[in-house]
């Protein structure tokens, strides 16, 4: 069975419950521009199994690490500029590969 990873799948509580933090930790996580959880039409905070990775990169960053809040949300927005980054690379080799075999 495949696993959609973005999903909303899980609620504020157990989101928080899997990760071991507070629910309002989750709720200023949001405020703060750290995450965007999806919001069901009766505006339901539901959490993907992405998100959830990525809250425990920001825990293991904030915990472990010692980073503040700021420190997170610039390397998070630097993590996903990269990756973004990349996938252009990737592009524009695939782009040069056609030329080069003559598949333009």
């Amino acid at each position: 069975m495949d696993i959609d990873n973005n999903e909303p799948r899980y609620v504020i509580s157990i989101a928080a419950r899997i990760l071991g933090i507070q629910s309002h930790t989750l709720r200023y996580y949001e405020r703060i521009g750290i995450i965007e959880p999806f919001r069901s039409p009766g505006n339901i905070r539901l959490y993907s199994e992405r998100d959830i990775a990525q809250l425990r990169r920001v825990k293991t960053l904030m915990d472990d690490l010692g980073i503040n809040s700021a420190g997170v949300e610039v390397i998070l927005r630097m993590s996903r500029h990269m990756t973004e980054l990349q996938r252009r690379v990737e592009e524009l080799e695939a782009e040069l590969d056609k030329f080069r075999h003559g598949g333009f």
